[in-house]
């Protein structure tokens, strides 16, 4: 066995990445971490006992590369005996309709279509390529945009029905991996891209960082990710325990407990600012809001200091009222703007 195999069949069964028999997504490019990942998975087959499901996506951004990518796809996966579908997509319109980047909308798209095909093949889980070069650069950027220890951890072996069996696999070795199986793979003009921010990250900012600054940097950035991830993984349980004493039970009254949480003011101040602000967080994402940083830090200050029947309006028609014992989140009139108060004057 490769070396490169030995060592993801070892992340595989440590961080238990496939639940077993069953089929597996892949989303495949053509490029060499994609091209890799598939080729080594298919040596490991019969060992994980998994079958095959490699998928290409056409973000319809090349149109003159995009048939010989989907040619070499499908062809390798014929040769890997992996089952092949494709799908397109149109990036452009997408970013436009949701007002996105093209980046931020290519990844969007791209997970829902793997999504969709892992739903309609009963697949167990979609696999990705990411490895430890492109973790040390997703860290970068989420400091670049503010991100906060959570972020700043970075991407998980496993994540939700997303595993990484390359994420401690260097490119490098990758490339390597290929040329020693003898197996081909393309390279994707995009990834020079400079419109894209993780090419500037890649190609601009983090050789400026080796050169002028620390030749290690992409490995002290993975070592940061991973003293962070720790840290997250206990600040995550203590925030469960904190989140459950914090929450008062939803009444008989609320039968649309869905839509309303109510937390103990009391309780809630007895914890440290740390976990406040993780049980702000908790809340507006179980109840469906986006968690801004801004509002997270204005409900913790009502919690403080908030009178009776102040209440704060945040975006889609959720309100955050105070009252003498408790902060209520509800959507009054469901998810939805709306210009009414939730309390009576």
């Amino acid at each position: 066995m490769h070396p490169l195999e030995s060592h993801t069949l070892e992340i595989i069964r440590r961080d238990a990445l496939f639940p077993g028999k069953g089929s597996i997504v892949l989303g495949v490019s053509g490029g060499a971490d994609s091209t890799g990942l598939l080729a080594v998975l298919a040596r490991l087959r019969e060992h994980l006992n998994v079958s095959l499901i490699a998928v290409y996506i056409d973000h319809g951004l090349r149109p003159s590369e995009t048939v010989n990518e989907k040619s070499c796809v499908q062809s390798l996966a014929a040769d890997l005996q992996a089952d092949f579908t494709s799908i397109g997509v149109n990036t452009t319109e997408h970013a436009r309709a949701m007002k996105l980047s093209l980046e931020h909308s290519a990844r969007e798209l791209r997970y829902q279509a793997l999504r969709k095909v892992a739903g309609e093949r009963h697949a167990s889980c979609i696999a990705t390529a990411h490895t430890a070069d492109d973790q040390a650069e997703e860290i970068l950027i989420r400091l670049l945009r503010g991100s906060g220890r959570q972020g700043l951890s970075g991407m998980r072996t496993k994540s939700g029905d997303i595993v990484r069996p390359f994420l401690e696999t260097k490119k490098k070795d990758i490339i390597a991996y290929l040329a020693d199986r003898n197996v081909r793979y393309l390279e994707d003009s995009s990834n020079a891209d400079p419109r894209f921010l993780r090419n500037r990250v890649r190609l601009e900012l983090i050789p400026l960082l080796e050169r002028n600054f620390d030749a290690g940097i992409k490995q002290a950035l993975r070592k940061t990710a991973r003293n962070l991830a720790e840290d997250e993984k206990l600040l995550d349980e203590l925030t469960e325990t904190a989140y459950e004493r914090v929450l008062i039970p939803a009444g008989a009254e609320d039968q649309t407990a869905f839509l309303k949480f109510r937390l103990d003011r009391q309780e809630f101040l007895k914890q440290p600012g740390a976990l406040q602000r993780r049980i702000i967080e908790k809340i507006l994402w179980r109840i469906g809001s986006i968690a801004h940083f801004s509002h997270i830090l204005q409900i913790v200050e009502a919690a403080r200091t908030g009178r009776t029947g102040t209440e704060y309006h945040l975006s889609r028609g959720l309100r955050v009222g105070v009252q003498k014992h408790y902060l209520e989140f509800v959507y009054p009139e469901g998810r939805r703007p709306w210009r009414g108060r939730l309390y009576r004057e």
